[in-house]
């Protein structure tokens, strides 16, 4: 089977997602992100966001977005994960 040359990850965007969740004012929990995201209508649950963070659970396009607008950040800086 065919192996991602992202260190093993499934997505690019985990790491960067989870030092702008803790740099969150109030440091921002797994479960308050997801509640966040579901308050911009993206469906998503703690588990979730625990699985895209290690890099686990592929993150589509829609997530991406939905963390951008929640963290004021492009999509380019959550891709390339340059903070």
């Amino acid at each position: 089977m065919f192996k991602n040359k992202n260190d093993g990850k499934n997505n690019l965007c985990g790491d960067t997602v989870r030092r702008l969740r803790l740099s969150y004012p109030s440091k921002l929990s797994q479960r308050g992100l997801a509640d966040k995201m579901q308050l911009i209508g993206i469906d998503v649950d703690k588990n979730a966001i625990q699985r895209i963070e290690c890099g686990k659970r592929f993150v589509t396009d829609i997530e991406l977005r939905g963390f951008a607008e929640i963290f004021g950040v492009s999509l380019d800086l959550l891709v390339k994960g340059e903070l």
